[in-house]
């Protein structure tokens, strides 16, 4: 890739980046190049962890256990509302980081880091609120004098790898209810953004986190993930990611809880009497920030034909008013992806789609290295744009006689996070409701929405189990009995 100059760019360049190991920084045997996706110019020296290393991670948490265990609910919440408050002081700094090293325009980094700030506030919330029920087990005979109630432990070490696309806010979607609920936490960020990652180590580090509770370890997936998969010290795996390695993960979890979010190639529909100018500009967005390397990417849309003409012109028309370039300008709206590599196969999925006789209305190739924004019609339902994950900045547009018809071609899928639907008749929404096949469906709005206290997962090949702060820290925490018997 041409190298290009990122706005002020010498500022953001960081230094030789070590190992977080039981509060520390550790120094790893060997180091890698981290190059920035947009201007290609070295940012940082990483650490490239070898077994032995992340065994050291592990052990530092396995040992941090017990401590995290009798820490007391109002000190696990103070720490994560400190490292909210740190992430609000320096939110400029964590939002370059996450700019330079994935490519996500600026605009975007800085509503990331919002994210992450509620985030890990829910976090400080919910680590006040995990409780149990008492139980009346004299509703069955032989029950009566016996008082039962039921209490929620932490599990012990729990090992996260987390992807690229959002570097920052989905670490603290698996470390945040990690910490609330007690629990000790070996990470793995994704190759191409530990900065952000390591980041929020110090964060946690000055907010007096123990020392081994967080460890990060960077380094590859083959040996660095798949130790801390296999460790029989590490009993919890949360994973976000690719159907093909989550499928390799759960095969080599053994007995180990799993926290799959996978992929998903994310639908909506739009009904006839919608009125297409308003729903556009947000269309356009669910479709194509962060290059539409987002899992509820809005990637196919089903499209009445009573409003086909109309909602694809001005969809197409928006797009094309896009603005490409540097991620660190205010301006940009959509950036390189993640490699190169990554670019280059979805170019030649838009080129199986127009050799498949389909037709790219604007977009398609690539400009100054950024993957222009391609909305393609008249794709069959087979090709791989339509059928499977693209997490590019892709979108296809299908005509449908009708809602029944849509319904049908979404689930006709072997994905199912989220799927969303405009309509202004409302037993059609619930009949939407009722018959998507998805694990979130939303009315009105596209499938990209997200709050980060909401239920999230999915179905089918779209993964196992739910973040969001409450869920996931149920999902991280062990349900015990305890039953007293008062006939002594």
């Amino acid at each position: 890739m041409e190298a290009r100059r990122l706005t002020e760019s010498r500022d953001y360049v960081f230094t030789k980046q070590p190992l977080f190991i039981a509060g520390k920084r550790y120094e790893a045997e060997q180091y890698r190049m981290l190059r920035a996706p947009y201007s290609g110019e070295v940012i940082a020296e990483v650490a490239s962890a070898n077994g032995d290393e992340t065994d050291k991670a592990i052990a530092a948490a396995y040992e941090a256990r017990a401590v995290m265990r009798r820490m007391p609910a109002h000190e696990r919440a103070a720490i994560l509302e400190r490292v909210a408050e740190g992430l609000k002081l320096r939110k400029d700094e964590a939002a370059r980081i996450i700019a330079v090293e994935s490519a996500k325009p600026i605009k975007y980094a800085l509503a990331e880091v919002d994210r992450t700030i509620q985030t890990y506030k829910f976090a400080a919330e919910e680590a006040k609120r995990i409780h149990g029920e008492t139980i009346s087990l004299d509703a069955a005979p032989g029950g009566e004098g016996r008082l039962a109630y039921t209490v929620r432990e932490p599990l012990g070490v729990i090992g996260a790898i987390t992807p690229f696309n959002f570097p920052m806010n989905l670490v603290a979607h698996k470390v945040g209810p990690a910490i609330a609920a007690g629990n000790t936490v070996v990470l793995k960020p994704a190759a191409q953004t530990p900065l952000s990652a390591y980041f929020i180590g110090e964060l946690f580090q000055e907010a007096g986190l123990p020392a081994g509770a967080l460890n990060i370890v960077t380094g590859p997936g083959g040996v660095v993930g798949d130790t801390i998969v296999q460790d029989d010290r590490v009993v919890k795996i949360t994973f976000t990611g690719s159907p093909e390695v989550g499928t390799r993960i759960r095969a080599k979890a053994g007995l180990k809880r799993v926290t799959l979010e996978l992929g998903s190639n994310a639908a909506l529909i739009v009904d006839n009497k919608v009125d297409v100018e308003r729903i556009i500009p947000r269309c356009v967005m669910g479709a194509f920030s962060n290059q539409g390397q987002v899992c509820i990417s809005l990637q196919r849309i089903y499209v009445h034909e009573a409003v086909y003409e109309a909602f694809t012109e001005s969809f197409a028309h928006a797009t094309s008013g896009l603005r490409l370039g540097d991620p660190l300008d205010v301006n940009t709206d959509i950036s390189a992806m993640i490699s190169e590599g990554e670019s280059k196969r979805a170019l030649s999925w838009i080129e199986e789609a127009i050799n498949s006789g389909a037709t790219v209305l604007t977009g398609g190739s690539v400009s100054n290295g950024v993957l222009e924004p391609t909305v393609i019609v008249n794709a069959e339902d087979e090709l791989k744009v339509s059928c499977s994950e693209v997490f590019a900045p892709v979108v296809v547009i299908h005509k449908v006689q009708s809602v029944e018809e849509a319904i049908a071609r979404v689930n006709d899928s072997p994905y199912g996070l989220q799927a969303g639907i405009y309509t202004p008749d409302l037993n059609t929404a619930l009949q939407a409701a009722d018959e998507l096949h998805v694990g979130g469906v939303l009315i009105n709005d596209i499938p990209t929405f997200r709050v980060d206290h909401m239920p999230y997962g999915g179905v089918k090949q779209s993964g196992l189990g739910r973040e969001g702060i409450k869920y996931a820290v149920e999902e991280m925490t062990e349900l015990k009995l305890i039953v007293i018997n008062r006939n002594v």
